[in-house]
């Protein structure tokens, strides 16, 4: 299903105000009672520690808790799904990441941008374009030379079909230009396994999985894959250094279901932005290979919600993905 980015612009705008008749909070007085933040992937994963620093600071700052419950399954449709149909109070929060916008493109799911109404973006994670010490090519320069002198003959590991490792390839095979076989694997650890063991050639992964085995010279960093230097690994160069333009990243905000009340959204919304200008929790976040983004209304995280999805569609389209 072909997503229109002018009509996924309106939708990601009218999900963030809810109409006049639906207000159930004023400002002085929401929160009321606890707020449950609702998470697509498993307790201890980034976006669970994420929901959980976050939740806190909001509890400390809005005088309510915020709850957070871990929902996994489905690439995080099990958790969206289960918002979408939550009232529209502000009492049900989502986690949202890059997975929601892979989603959309793979599946068509007009129903995430219209049902979720977007709150406030939190950070960037980098990912990493690595590779077995043995591989020949110590720069991308030379990765892509020699993919091209082998076509097909280069096995590129990911966490499963579907997700960000494979979309983060499936665009560098595309603007490179190279051909390489998608090797997919049910989660990062296994496929980081083979990788270490030398089995699969080349993986995009995020930063906090792979750093220890950076650091410990048991993979080589070829690349991040944000436009920026990473703090984590501040000596490797951007993969769009070598391949112009190219920008992949797993992302992590906050959204409600549509016609939440305005007052509620505005007042996460603040909460939020003061969250991510926190020394502590900022220094927290770093620790996650996070690059913050800066505060933002609720259309600016819808508009960056928007032009992933636009990407990830190009994407989807030219590797000819089909969901599973």
């Amino acid at each position: 299903m072909r997503i229109d980015r002018r009509r996924l612009l309106q939708l990601v705008g009218a999900g963030a105000i809810g109409p006049a008749a639906s207000r159930i909070a004023r400002a002085e007085t929401y929160p009321s009672h606890p707020v449950h933040i609702i998470v697509g992937q498993a307790s201890g994963s980034s976006s669970d520690i994420t929901a959980r620093l976050i939740g806190q600071f909001l509890t400390d700052r809005l005088g309510q808790q915020f709850v957070v419950e871990d929902r996994p399954g489905a690439g995080g449709n099990i958790a969206t799904d289960y918002v979408m149909h939550a009232p529209a109070d502000g009492y049900t929060m989502l986690l949202v990441n890059a997975q929601n916008s892979i989603n959309a493109a793979l599946y068509g799911r007009t129903d995430f941008v219209r049902d979720i109404a977007p709150v406030g973006g939190i950070f960037r994670v980098p990912l990493v374009m690595e590779v077995h010490p043995s591989f020949p090519a110590k720069t991308v320069a030379e990765f892509i030379a020699y993919a091209k002198a082998n076509p097909g003959k280069i096995n590129m590991a990911s966490a499963g079909n579907g997700g960000p490792q494979h979309l983060a390839g499936e665009l560098f095979k595309f603007m490179a230009g190279v051909d390489m076989v998608h090797v997919p694997y049910r989660g990062s650890t296994p496929a980081l396994v083979d990788l270490l063991a030398g089995q699969v050639q080349v993986m995009f992964d995020v930063t906090p999985s792979s750093l220890p085995h950076l650091r410990a010279g048991k993979l080589r960093a070829l690349a991040i894959t944000t436009t920026t230097r990473s703090d984590v690994l501040p000596e490797v160069a951007p993969l769009g250094d070598a391949v112009p333009g190219y920008e992949a990243s797993a992302w992590i905000g906050f959204g409600v279901p549509r016609n939440t009340p305005a007052e509620a959204i505005e007042i996460l919304n603040k909460g939020i932005n003061a969250a991510i200008s926190d020394d502590k929790v900022k220094a927290r976040l770093a620790d996650l290979g996070g690059l913050m983004l800066p505060p933002s209304s609720p259309g600016d995280f819808g508009k960056l919600i928007a032009d992933d999805i636009e990407k990830w569609t190009k994407v989807v389209k030219f590797a000819g993905l089909k969901p599973e």
